[in-house]
């Protein structure tokens, strides 16, 4: 399992890319990604295209990055997502909180 981030080539985006298993296990990994003193950014892409599985703790680790980046004001996209990992997202209305591509 690994988490990688990269900010955008405008600066204005900070993308995390999870590879492997989101779950309780990524927590700090997750966190550090976007508590790393970026300032300044529009927005948050979490790409789940390298994402095998995940579990309800990764459902709340993105409530939690969704209050750091601003609550009802912030700007994140979930990328990349497979049919299994949209059906779970409705069965929780993250399409409401969330941009899911």
């Amino acid at each position: 399992m690994a988490i990688n981030s990269s900010v955008s080539g405008d600066g204005k985006t900070l993308m995390i890319e999870v590879d492997g298993r989101f779950d309780a296990s990524s927590l700090d990994e997750f966190r550090s990604c976007y508590e790393s003193g970026q300032s300044a950014l529009a927005g948050y892409e979490v790409n789940l295209r390298k994402a095998e599985y995940l579990d309800s703790s990764a459902l709340g680790m993105l409530l939690v990055l969704r209050d750091y980046a601003g609550g009802d004001k912030a700007e994140i996209t979930i990328s990349n997502c497979s049919p299994e990992v949209k059906k779970i997202f409705a069965i929780s209305s993250f399409e409401k909180l969330f941009s899911i591509q």
